[in-house]
């Protein structure tokens, strides 16, 4: 009876598992959000170089109003967003691809595209956001900004994976809402939020799901 009863509870062990599986983008890569949180470092490092020192801006702080960036410095630092977004996005596929086929699970399911759909919805919304804050003259609250759509994107896209992509929604919210009071210091908060906490999100990803199966 015992040994009927353990098959029946591993029976509804798995088929609980298989429903989380297909239900839930667990594919996710902790080392693509450690090498997105690299690339952003970098992005910010050269924003900084080419405003500070290339540029040779006076101003100690991080402020920055639209009417002291000529249309070549905005078209260089929009540059540089796009090129980390892109490598961001490249590595976050290709360790993402690499997990899927391990674990064997299909990269493009229908979990995966609502995921797509609930991140880019805020994340599309929030740049239009961004353009309208630079058609007004509001730059300086651009980098607290990006950071808040950011995380409302991550919380909105959180219920197809992993819950501690929610945790970093919530954080960056926090983060993007601080450097919109604290203005001057936007890059740094910048730093902080895709860099660092990307970092720290992808080790704690990595070491809790990727290394333990591995």
């Amino acid at each position: 009876m015992s040994d009927e009863k353990q098959k029946h509870l591993e029976n509804l062990s798995e088929i609980r598992s298989i429903m989380e599986r297909s239900s839930s983008f667990l594919s996710l890569s902790g080392l693509g959000g450690i090498f997105a949180g690299i690339f952003a470092l970098a992005g910010a490092g050269f924003a900084y170089w080419y405003i500070y020192i290339f540029n040779a801006f006076e101003r100690k702080s991080f402020l920055i109003e639209t009417s002291d960036l000529s249309i070549e410095m905005i078209l260089v630092l929009f540059a540089d967003a796009a090129i980390i977004l892109l490598l961001a996005l490249l590595f976050g596929f290709i360790f993402t691809y690499r997990n899927a086929k391990s674990n064997g699970l299909k990269v493009w399911s229908k979990t995966a595209k609502l995921l797509v759909i609930n991140l880019f919805i805020p994340l599309i919304t929030g740049g239009f956001f961004i353009i309208i804050l630079l058609w007004h003259g509001a730059a300086f609250i651009i980098a607290g900004t990006t950071l808040i759509f950011y995380g409302l994107a991550l919380i909105n896209a959180s219920k197809y994976t992993h819950k501690d992509v929610r945790w970093l929604g919530i954080t960056e919210i926090v983060i993007g809402l601080i450097a919109c009071i604290d203005i001057g210091y936007g890059l740094w908060y910048w730093a902080l939020g895709f860099g660092i906490m990307h970092i720290i999100y992808g080790s704690v990803m990595y070491f809790k799901y990727e290394r333990r199966n591995s």
